[in-house]
């Protein structure tokens, strides 16, 4: 993994940069700095009892969900795993509805009722995150099938894990997506621990980016850097809109913590957990905007105090929402 991490020239630094303006490279980095800020708050207050069920945090990997997110419309589909609070950011919900679905609160996009593990808002194309590995691959299709369908322009982004590689509801997305060209984009978030196993343990390929050959679709492999990113994204996202068809990207980025909030991680030595975070997607990101004057450091500086006080505002403001009432828990069911 780690020999895959970002090793570019100045030049080629400086031609991704060259895509954005000063404006939209402060907005990647208020974005990705509100999902870790936004995932560190919710450890705390997870930790303190206040949210009910599991917690599991995308820190080290906030580049991945703001990239392939910027391109897509408010009416695209996204599905994505039980590692989701950065991609439901990133395609736009709202920190305070955020915050009220993560604490059982009426007012939240599900009315309380999703917890961190399947929150959904589909009036953004959030089809819901998931906690059965794998299963939100086979939903994005279906909204990709639909799409087509349908013919509204929309796609559709599917994010799962190296470990969902092994379940079967890939393999026969991908080959249905084939088969169909659905408009459809599949986003592989490698961190090399499928819950607690190696890939080494269970893959016998170094990248998954591989598996796209099995079934006559393009598939990359790219490190955890924003603009690499963000290329490939929009080439995938460009192809599919306009009938070109699915394809499978990559993204190789350790995790910073544990599968979960409280994970102890007696199964990963620290000398891993020191590269991960040396591995600093947002970090390396600010970097490159201090070298080119786009941002100060009294700027960051000032986006970081900025948004601290949106997440304490919204921790608030889920804390004095209403919880469901009871009577209500029959309501809004299909069966």
């Amino acid at each position: 993994m780690e020999e895959n991490r970002r090793n570019l020239s100045r030049e080629e630094e400086k031609k991704g940069m060259a895509t954005f303006n000063r404006d939209q490279l402060v907005e990647f980095y208020t974005r990705m700095i509100r999902i870790r800020m936004v995932e560190e708050k919710l450890m705390e207050v997870f930790s303190n009892g206040e949210i009910p069920g599991f917690i599991h945090v995308c820190i080290g990997q906030e580049a991945t969900p703001v990239a392939v997110c910027s391109h897509l419309d408010a009416t695209d589909y996204m599905a994505n795993t039980h590692r989701g609070h950065g991609h439901a950011l990133a395609k736009g919900i709202r920190a305070t509805d955020f915050m009220a679905e993560l604490f059982g609160r009426k007012n939240g996009p599900c009315r309380g009722r999703s917890g961190s593990m399947h929150l959904a808002d589909p009036d953004l194309g959030i089809l819901g995150a998931n906690g059965i590995v794998g299963g939100g691959i086979p939903i994005a299709c279906g909204a990709a099938l639909s799409a087509k369908y349908f013919k509204n322009n929309r796609v559709a982004v599917c994010f799962f894990g190296e470990g969902a590689t092994g379940e079967g509801t890939f393999h026969e997305s991908l080959n249905l997506a084939a088969v169909l060209n659905l408009p459809v984009v599949f986003i592989c978030e490698n961190n090399q621990w499928a819950e607690f196993t190696p890939q080494t343990v269970h893959m016998g390929i170094r990248d998954v980016a591989e598996r796209a050959a099995a079934y006559g679709i393009p598939g990359v492999a790219i490190p955890n850097d924003f603009f690499r990113i963000h290329e490939e994204a929009g080439k995938s996202i460009a192809t599919a809109r306009t009938g070109g068809g699915p394809s499978l990207i990559e993204v190789q980025s350790l995790r910073w913590h544990g599968h979960f909030v409280g994970d102890a991680q007696k199964y990963r030595n620290p000398e891993n957990i020191e590269t991960a975070m040396s591995a600093d997607c947002i970090a390396d990101f600010l970097q490159r905007l201090y070298a080119d004057n786009h941002i100060t450091h009294e700027e960051a500086e000032g986006i970081r105090k900025q948004v601290q006080e949106e997440i304490l505002s919204a921790v608030e403001y889920a804390r004095n929402s209403p919880l469901p009432d009871p009577s209500e828990l029959l309501e809004e069911l299909w069966v």
